[in-house]
Order: C-alpha cells, then structure tokens, then sequence
C-alpha cells in the first residue's frame, strides 16, 4: 500500500510540473519582449526537467513497468492529477506571470522541505528543484510588481489576474490521501504546514505590487482526483499528439 501511495503521489508533483511546464511552452514566439521569448520556454524546461525526474522515479515503483513518456504520454485527461492552477490556460501575461508566482512560491517551500525526506530519490530531487524555484519566484515576482504598480491598464489587468486565479490556490495545500500516508511516513512534506509561509511571501509581493488579498471565496479543487475543466484534454491533445500517431517512435 506504502508503495502504491508513494506511486500516486509522485505522480501527482509530476503532473503538475509537466503540465504547467507545457503551459509556459505555449508562449514561445508570443512574448510581449524578446526576453520573455527567451526566458519563458526555460522556465518551462525547468519545469519539464523536475517533471522528468519524478517521473523517472515513479517509474521505478510502478508495477505496470511503463516508462517515463508512457506517463506522460499514454494516460488519458482523467488519470492526470495535476491541481487545477497548473492547467489554467495563459490568458494574458499577467495572468500567466501570477500563475507563475502561486505555484512557484509553493514549491521553493515544497521543496526546501522535501530535502530532509526518508527516500533517497526525493531528495535528489528537491536539491536541485530548489535553485529552480527560487528563480522562478524572483522572475514571477518582479513582474507581478512591475505590472501590479505599473499603468492603470497593468494593474487593471493583474487585478483581474488576482481575481481568476486565486481560488485555485487552496489546492495547494491539499492533500490526497496518498499524499497523506507519504506524509505520514516522511516521504513528502505535509502540504497544509507550508500554507502560512506561502500567505506570508504572497503578501509582501502582493503590498509591493500594490494587490489585495481576496478574502474568503469559493475554493476550486478535483484535479488529484482526475476532474478537469476541459482545458486539460485540449492541453493533452496537442502534447500528445505525436507519440498517439507515432506510438513508440523514437528520435
């Protein structure tokens, strides 16, 4: 049972690298500055490398013996778990650069704390998804702030940014019950711990940007539990779509 958790867990962290990853993929050749063209398909790669390594080490306790792309590649919309923000559509880049922000701020913490876990692979992992993080929070951040002070246009936008966006934060700091026995037996860090340490971070970008907070609102999860909005399966359609017409090529 330990193992199947740890399994679906994995699974779970790696969804939502790899989907979130395949997001900011998508603003390749549509940046608003050259830069952006260039500094939002590495974020991207960061992303898709973590992805890769939990995968990777899925793969090691899968009793199905699949392979890395077949987890990427070969499960439908329903048996992904990613959490709901990493599939939200761009949107403008505002919408984009505050996505950015609540996922990576989570898991610089997610991360920091997973260095000390019992398994030798999360670990690895952590040590080197850290350094990641940490930039994707400074990048994310500064623009957050840019857009946030910036013109009545910017800060209209990133107000509505704020607006669409942060109910999907609370699912970041649930737990599926797989995640929960990982916990448990100090595989993984306890995701609801980490939740005052993110408000704390959010809000001092959030008093520099000059955002506000929404108070108590409605609160969107399923994603562990494989309920999608059906951006998820246009999402899937266009990364999967080789290796479905191509089953099994190979570069």
């Amino acid at each position: 049972m330990e193992r199947e958790c740890f399994f679906q867990s994995l699974l779970e962290l790696a969804d939502d690298h790899l989907i979130l990853g395949h997001r900011l993929s998508e603003w390749c050749g549509h940046a608003p500055l050259l830069e952006e063209d260039l500094a939002m398909p590495n974020l991207a790669l960061d992303l898709i490398g973590i992805s890769r390594e939990l995968y990777q080490r899925a793969c090691e306790l899968d009793d199905q013996d699949r392979s890395e792309d077949d987890l990427a590649f070969l499960r439908g919309e329903r048996e992904f778990r990613n959490c709901l923000l990493a599939e939200r559509p761009n949107g403008d880049f505002a919408c984009t650069m505050l996505r950015q922000l609540y996922f990576a701020v989570f898991m610089e913490k997610y991360w920091a704390a997973a260095a000390i876990s019992n398994d030798q692979g999360v670990r690895g992992i952590a040590l080197k998804a850290i350094n990641a993080m940490k930039y994707h929070v400074r990048h994310s951040a500064e623009w957050v702030i840019r857009l946030g002070d910036g013109t009545s246009e910017s800060a209209t936008r990133m107000a509505a940014a704020v607006d669409e966006l942060h109910i999907f934060t609370a699912e970041l700091f649930l737990s599926s019950e797989a995640a929960s026995r990982c916990e448990e037996a100090g595989l993984l860090p306890g995701r609801a711990a980490l939740r005052p340490a993110w408000e704390l971070v959010i809000g001092q970008i959030f008093e520099q940007a000059t955002l506000s907070i929404p108070g108590d609102s409605l609160a969107l999860s399923g994603g562990r539990e494989g309920r999608h909005d059906e951006c998820l399966g246009f999402l899937l359609a266009e990364m999967q779509f080789l290796q479905r017409s191509e089953p099994g090529v190979q570069w």
